[in-house]
């Protein structure tokens, strides 16, 4: 778990992802001379902070997005929400501006919910806040903030060590509106002819998702994918014999909205591993749901 620490102390909030990816290429370079083979690199200014990992012949795309949600320093002591962050106060804030470091509260105004800071000096406006990390670990769960989505991330990382054929996309912005995809979509799919996409990120525990279960696979959320995709993946899951449930949701989204709404036949599923205290400091996931997220993911790009 010391990888998955590391990532979740990295401030990335959506639009502002650039410590990620440094941290990504870096370990990239450091960890792949030891993976079983070795990927192409894709990062430059025609991605922006995105990043790809090209392996062999790939056929499918495993989309994982390094953003966080967080919170952007407005005028007045106020903040503005950087996607749907849960925002109670006195949660603990950190950041840093042109004057330094910053370790806030939250602060919400009783009569107008109006979000803002405590702290002892003004903050440049447009700086980013994100929650203070404190990773905790027991012997069954990890505990922390941005677990969405650095389990995803730490997921694809874990995936490149055995990985032969497929690619790893990091994407950015998928907390607050997406639109990193819609370009990494149409480059791979015009360059490699990739149609088929797995999204490594995290759901929610909910009545009939239950941490200790296994992985999610979403057989809906707000959108719906191809059902002949998703159900060639249930039959790999079940032969596979790894722990997984089947998700039904009406709301949410992730990277896959921009895959749906794609100017190619892009198919797509999620597939994730549950999580509680949505959005907060405090998410918390079951490690058999994180191996089995894992487990799941090694066969899926043998056999789709």
């Amino acid at each position: 778990m010391q990888l998955l620490n590391s990532l979740c102390h990295i401030p990335a909030p959506a639009g502002n992802e650039v410590a990620l990816t440094r941290f990504i290429l870096n370990y990239v370079r450091q960890m792949s001379p030891g993976w079983q083979h070795q990927p192409t690199v894709i990062a430059d200014e025609r991605f922006q902070d995105c990043v790809l990992l090209v392996f062999g012949q790939p056929r499918t795309a495993v989309f994982a997005h390094l953003d966080s949600i967080g919170f952007t320093v407005r005028y007045g002591r106020q903040l503005v929400p950087i996607g749907g962050p849960r925002a109670e106060a006195g949660y603990r804030l950190v950041g840093h501006d042109s004057q330094g470091e910053i370790e806030c509260t939250l602060t919400i105004d009783d009569e107008t919910g109006e979000l803002g800071y405590a702290f002892h000096r003004d903050i440049d406006r447009g700086t980013e806040l994100t929650f203070y990390c404190d990773f905790r670990e027991t012997a069954t769960t990890v505990q922390s903030c941005y677990l969405d989505n650095r389990l995803g991330v730490w997921n694809a990382l874990r995936l490149c060590e055995t990985l032969e054929h497929g690619i790893i996309a990091f994407s950015c912005w998928e907390e607050h509106g997406g639109g990193s995809v819609a370009y990494l979509a149409r480059f791979i799919y015009e360059t490699y002819g990739v149609r088929q996409a797995l999204i490594s990120d995290i759901t929610w525990v909910t009545e009939g998702v239950r941490p200790g279960l296994g992985c999610a696979i979403s057989l809906r959320d707000s959108l719906i994918p191809r059902r002949s995709y998703v159900d060639r993946i249930r039959a790999i899951a079940a032969e596979s014999g790894i722990p997984h449930q089947l998700e039904v949701e009406g709301s949410g989204g992730s990277d896959a909205k921009e895959l749906q709404l794609a100017a190619a036949p892009w198919d797509w599923c999620f597939v994730g591993a549950p999580e509680d205290h949505v959005h907060s400091p405090d998410e918390l996931v079951d490690k058999r749901d994180i191996e089995s997220m894992r487990q799941l993911y090694q066969v899926l790009l043998q056999k789709l």
